[in-house]
């Protein structure tokens, strides 16, 4: 039951929403914030929000659907999804994140109750102007930690990827793609991407 106000850690704007106290966040109680338009994500038990994305964000993740996500579920590889989707990682960690895909054979165990409750096999954000480097960083150690393979950030400002892959509990340093060059994923080797498409004839570039 929310029975208190918190002040959310933004990503975009200050907010406050009925809950726990920050650090005391669990998945429970994410579950029961209100569908208000905005996107909400746990981490290591802090509430974090962010407001929607521009529309060239919006773009981007199509492009990774239509790139990745719909060859991939054709070929029988796996299945995709893109926020808003919860994505349970601990009792205290919940995300969001904008693109993901499970192979195959992961899916059943994976996909069920409503959630995604697990790691994924790739897991895809789409930077924005407003992301806390906080924020980020957290993020990345929580997907090492939870054995999140493959991680990649697409970045609209420097028009590049970055793709960290794990190697034990953490992960190398990223390989950086800029838009001369493609991308490869470790999941879906099969697949490879030109960076320039994904941002290449947005109606609206603007970040």
């Amino acid at each position: 039951m929310l029975h208190e106000n918190t002040t959310v850690a933004p990503l975009l704007v200050d907010h406050a929403v009925p809950g726990p106290p920050q650090g005391c966040w669990t998945v429970a109680a994410w579950e029961d914030l209100p569908d208000d338009g905005n996107r909400y994500e746990i981490l290591a038990g802090v509430l974090w929000m962010t407001t929607a994305p521009s529309a060239f964000h919006q773009w981007i993740v199509g492009r990774c659907i239509e790139l990745l996500g719909i060859p991939a579920r054709q070929r029988g590889l796996g299945v995709w999804f893109t926020a808003p989707i919860g994505v349970i990682l601990s009792p205290h960690d919940a995300v969001q994140p904008d693109f993901l895909f499970i192979r195959a054979e992961r899916v059943a165990a994976l996909v069920r109750e409503r959630r995604i409750h697990g790691a994924p096999d790739l897991i895809i954000e789409v930077l924005s102007p407003g992301n806390s480097t906080e924020a980020m960083a957290q993020k990345r150690a929580l997907y090492a930690h939870c054995g999140v393979p493959e991680y990649v950030e697409i970045d609209p400002a420097q028009r590049c990827a970055r793709v960290y892959r794990l190697e034990g509990d953490a992960y190398r340093a990223p390989v950086i793609c800029d838009d001369t060059q493609t991308l490869h994923l470790t999941c879906l080797p099969d697949l490879p991407v030109a960076v320039a498409a994904l941002f290449a004839d947005a109606p609206d570039t603007t970040l």
